[in-house]
């Protein structure tokens, strides 16, 4: 697929919230909204792909969708690794950007978390969504749209 650089989202974890914030801003700069879930969620939309719930299917389909400049909405980090690699721009639903410079250091926080997870220590799960999470997702969402077309 190539052509007008398109908003792509992971929609499998991906807050309502943040999904109406995405098909809001890509109607108003003409973009494509793409979303792709497994069939366990119900997600309705114009461009949504449904995937089976293997482990990675999500991940795999829109590898296989993103073309250079796109904007990727996840919270997966190995996904967001793979698609920085690609030339794709990555977000989180709560706004925080990856990139090749901190993308690594966060996959190593990653596994080191999981490590002590695994041997019986107990982590912090993900805080509650704010009003701040979506301000400032679709405050981000803008700047790399707008950095994008540069």
């Amino acid at each position: 697929m190539t052509g007008k650089k398109k908003i792509i989202v992971d929609a499998d974890a991906c807050p309502r919230n943040a999904l109406e914030i995405c098909q809001k801003v890509g109607q108003e700069y003409s973009m494509r909204v793409v979303t792709v879930a497994s069939f366990e969620h119900n997600i309705k939309g114009e461009d949504h792909f449904v995937v089976g719930n293997a482990s990675q299917e999500t991940d795999i389909k829109i590898a296989n969708l993103v073309d250079i400049g796109d904007i990727a909405v996840t919270g997966d980090l190995g996904l967001a690794a793979l698609l920085i690699g690609k030339g794709v721009y990555c977000i989180s639903p709560k706004g925080k950007v990856f990139s090749e410079d901190n993308i690594g250091f966060l996959l190593e926080e990653r596994d080191i978390k999981q490590k002590f997870r695994r041997s019986g220590g107990r982590t912090k799960g993900p805080a509650k969504r704010k009003n701040a999470d979506d301000e400032l997702f679709e405050k981000k969402l803008r700047e790399l749209i707008e950095e994008g077309e540069k």
